[in-house]
């Protein structure tokens, strides 16, 4: 599962579309025992960067429809979302969650970044919006890396 269910979890269980960060902690740590307290505040550091979080006077706010993201009886996250993943990483996971299969796209999107002689990065971003799928977060980042 993805990064973006854990982070609805924490706003879907409260019913609220804002948490003082030390709620989201303890909602991730206390109330599910998925993280420990030190790696629920790791992930908020990684959701915010990915552009999922926003991080204002303390409080924190999904930057996307948490109540249409399922979070499924007895899911459990992997400690895998605690390190932050690349844009490439982070286009190629949106790809796939569209429905297209992930070798298809790795092919597609090493074909484009050849051929246009750009990065990986810019070729996902690419790959992602010729089919329709947003990937605004990661496209902000991939602008800021150049």
């Amino acid at each position: 599962m993805s990064l973006r269910t854990v982070v609805a979890a924490p706003f879907r269980g409260r019913g609220t579309d804002t948490l003082a960060e030390s709620e989201f902690v303890v909602a991730l740590s206390l109330d599910r025992d998925w993280y420990s307290p030190e790696q629920a505040t790791r992930l908020v550091d990684v959701a915010v960067t990915e552009g999922l979080l926003a991080r204002e006077d303390g409080q924190l706010g999904p930057t996307f429809d948490h109540d249409g993201v399922d979070v499924p009886e007895g899911f459990v996250p992997s400690e895998e979302l605690l390190r932050g993943r690349s844009v490439f990483e982070q286009v190629l996971d949106a790809v796939v969650e569209s429905g297209v299969e992930k070798r298809e796209a790795v092919a597609a999107i090493n074909r484009s970044q050849q051929s246009l002689a750009i990065s990986v990065e810019a070729a996902a971003v690419l790959y992602a919006r010729r089919r329709g799928i947003e990937v605004a977060e990661a496209t902000e980042r991939a602008l800021a890396e150049l």
